[in-house]
């Protein structure tokens, strides 16, 4: 099956590329060699994390994959225990074709369990033309690939009240010394510099991350993401040290280290955007913006803004991103439909359907940026994109979960027991030592 050439992809409008034309010509590699609506009477049954306004938008993807094939599809959300679910049906007969990976981690799992199909060579070659190829090494497990990146998330982003910056007098920064020095000078004025949403524990990790990425460098960042790095190593120390300065810096934090461990992520993002600010920035991902239009009625670009996480320590500018996997299930009933929808999903075609709607960023270097929305969110895919092979994938997300990604648990509550007490970051790293060799040995 022949790809869709980019060059007339990239000829498109952002408009035609929106509404699933296909004026422009060339081979389509959903419908090639089999005519328009090739997979009429099929379903897709399609398995995700997402709910609410994020699964309205890709159903607007699933519909146009059913208009351009005349498939049906069915989406089914999991919850954010994808493993399980997906385990569940798979024992129970009732597989879906199609499942949304959320972690490295879990798609790695997938394949190990021998429930992954590699994905066709149509959508592979869409991959090699418009992936960096660090995706498509995140998608893959021993040399095969099983994994499309859709959407992914930018989470090296710190969000800011431009009114903030205005009455303190202050700029976006660009290294992080000059961050918590334009903080200092924001809190001299009265707001707090930062809201930490300290009481979710992942939001801890992506400060980690992000300051650990720009100081030790992503040769040391992916030793210490698969475990062939000791946590007691002493570029996790002085990341550690580096962010523990934060932490105790009572004048920078909001409600400091108490307020910061009570408050979660959708409430860090109220104290900066919401009616009574506490505080002028927050760190998180995109994402922040969509909260910080839907829930506060801010305007992005106009009173809700980002820089970049600037550079620490003379190192470059980190760039870490998270990211929804489309895998195929062997035991799915409509596999091979399900592959067409993943050559689809390839597309920038596809891509363009979610950008216009918003709260989406792709990976996809051939999507035109102006297929999405506004101005703030190109600015965020174009860093996304130019990134290229320095990208690096949220270090938890690649853990296993015992130690990433459980409340309570592993990094999660050990980064938190920091930021309640961050003065002694060697002995906090030989904690998570510990914690990451009972996980990997197990």
């Amino acid at each position: 099956m022949m790809r869709r050439r980019t060059t007339l992809l990239m000829s498109c409008t952002a408009l035609s590329l929106a509404l699933g034309a296909t004026a422009c010509g060339g081979s389509d590699p959903v419908t090639a060699g089999g005519g328009d609506k090739a997979l009429s009477g099929q379903t897709v049954t399609v398995a995700g994390v997402w709910s609410g306004t994020e699964q309205k938008n890709f159903q607007k993807v699933l519909d146009a994959f059913s208009t351009k094939t005349g498939a049906k599809t069915a989406f089914v959300s999991t919850g954010d225990n994808v493993s399980t679910v997906v385990g569940s049906k798979i024992e129970g007969g009732n597989a879906p074709d199609v499942v949304m990976v959320p972690q490295v981690g879990v798609l790695q799992q997938f394949a190990e369990q021998g429930w992954l199909t590699e994905l066709s060579a149509a959508t592979e070659k869409s991959v090699d033309a418009g992936y960096a190829p660090v995706w498509k090494n995140y998608g893959s497990v021993d040399g095969s690939l099983y994994g499309l990146y859709f959407k992914a998330a930018h989470k090296s982003t710190v969000w800011y009240s431009p009114d903030a910056f205005s009455q303190a007098g202050v700029k976006p920064p660009t290294s992080y010394d000059d961050m918590l020095k334009a903080g200092h000078t924001i809190s001299d004025s009265g707001l707090a510099a930062f809201s930490v949403g300290g009481q979710d524990g992942w939001t801890l990790t992506d400060w980690f991350e992000n300051i650990y990425l720009s100081q030790a460098g992503p040769e040391k960042y992916d030793a210490l993401a698969t475990h062939k790095l000791k946590w007691t190593d002493a570029s996790v120390v002085r990341a550690l040290t580096t962010l523990g300065k934060l932490f105790k810096d009572k004048e920078l934090i909001a409600g400091g280290q108490k307020g910061a461990l009570n408050t979660d992520f959708p409430g860090s993002v109220e104290k900066v955007f919401g009616p009574e600010p506490d505080a002028g920035m927050v760190y998180e991902g995109d994402f922040v913006a969509g909260v910080a239009r839907d829930q506060f009625g801010r305007t992005i670009g106009k009173d809700a803004d980002f820089f970049p996480f600037p550079a620490v320590d003379g190192g470059k500018a980190p760039v870490v991103s998270g990211g929804d996997a489309a895998v195929v299930l062997k035991d799915g009933k409509n596999a091979k439909a399900g592959m067409k929808l993943l050559e689809y999903l390839a597309t920038p075609e596809a891509s363009a359907v979610w950008a216009k709607a918003g709260g989406y960023l792709s990976p996809n270097k051939n999507l035109p940026l102006d297929s999405y929305s506004d101005d703030v969110t190109r600015a965020t895919a174009k860093s996304l994109v130019d990134a290229a092979d320095s990208v690096r994938f949220d270090m938890s997300d690649q853990a296993p979960a015992a130690f990433g990604g459980t409340k309570g648990a592993g990094e999660w509550k050990l980064l938190q027991d920091f930021l309640r007490d961050p003065s002694d970051p060697a002995a906090t790293a030989s904690k998570l030592e510990a914690a990451a060799v009972k996980a990997y040995k197990g």
